[in-house]
């Protein structure tokens, strides 16, 4: 299974690093320095996750010169917070790029929803021989449903938005899919949600205002994540690194989510990576899902991916999920 193309969809609006303060309180230094966020991507009237992945899928397909009713399969990774409350968008997808034939799957794991994406359609290559292409496709604005007067969200002060695709195929050239791995912390279920809105606390005149993102214990959630978060994420990279093949010290590049430089720094280093080998989305926080999509692309289009090179993507989202996947680039890359 490859990676054939990649699709990104950047809405054209910015939230920067003095907005963010100046909502927060914060000062500038420190959502620059400690967050790691100069600017951000913020959705414009138009700018709907369903409508931003089928954007995104559409140039995935383009730079491959992939006509859509070759698409076998639409694996969706739209976020929850969508266009409509309760609706499917794998159709949509396939409505709007002419994959009328495809069969189609709605998938979640947040943050981490590629890295389940994934595996599901490496299934479909390993299971169903009639599978020659699988579209996955996510649009992302969570950054709706961020409140900058809650300090205990503030790790959620980077959420963006966009939208990201991948065109996956049976044969190359492209992104080899070697090895990939999952972790689940059920510890955390609870950790991060919006707390109205659902049956349990249903919508209200009285409740809209607390449609927000909430952290519902902020003192477990910060000590399970520092004791854990870090580990987890070397612990997925390294068996998917396994699973292929390959060690730590074969790693040329790691598409990483964004995250607090802190973090970012300590997984580089806890695998042996210098800061050269990946790229820090300082200036496009956090596209959820989406990242890894991003930071392939960006590091696509600088020159940072060769012929043969390793890659590795690695993503965790709140539930909690980890993932990782690796790659080996053969034969080139459509982005």
């Amino acid at each position: 299974m490859y990676v054939r193309s990649l699709g990104v969809y950047l809405p054209e609006g910015r939230m920067d690093a003095e907005e963010i303060a100046r909502r927060s309180g914060l000062p500038k230094e420190v959502v620059v320095e400690k967050l790691g966020i100069v600017q951000k991507p913020v959705p414009g009237p138009s700018d709907h996750p369903a409508a931003m992945a089928a954007w995104a899928a559409k140039a995935a397909l383009e730079a491959a010169g992939f006509p859509g009713e070759r698409v076998d399969w639409v694996l969706s990774m739209v976020e929850e917070y969508k266009d409509y409350p309760v609706w499917a968008t794998a159709p949509y997808l396939a409505l709007q790029v002419g994959a009328m034939g495809a069969r189609g799957l709605d998938l979640n794991q947040k943050c981490a929803s590629l890295m389940g994406a994934l595996e599901v359609a490496r299934g479909l290559f390993a299971t169903r021989e009639g599978v020659g292409a699988v579209l996955v496709a996510g649009g992302y604005r969570n950054g709706d449903l961020v409140d900058y007067q809650d300090p205990q969200t503030r790790f959620l002060y980077d959420l963006a938005a966009g939208g990201g695709a991948i065109l996956l195929t049976r044969e190359g050239p492209g992104l080899r899919v070697l090895g990939l791995a999952h972790r689940m912390d059920p510890s955390l279920a609870l950790s991060v949600k919006v707390p109205v809105g659902g049956t349990r606390a249903p919508l209200t005149p009285e409740t809209l205002g607390e449609f927000r993102l909430r952290v519902e214990d902020p003192a477990f959630m910060k000590a399970r994540l520092d004791a854990t978060s870090i580990p987890t994420f070397l612990e997925v990279v390294r068996e998917a690194l396994a699973e292929a093949g390959y060690a730590e010290a074969d790693l040329d590049y790691l598409a990483l989510l964004h995250m607090k430089r802190s973090a970012h720094r300590a997984v580089l280093e806890g695998l042996g990576l210098g800061p050269e080998q990946s790229l820090y989305l300082e200036r496009f926080g956090h596209l959820g899902q989406l990242d890894p999509i991003l930071s392939l692309k960006l590091a696509w289009e600088a020159g940072r991916l060769r012929e043969g090179s390793l890659v590795a993507l690695a993503a965790a989202g709140v539930g909690y999920f980890y993932g990782a996947a690796v790659l080996r680039l053969e034969g080139g890359l459509y982005a």
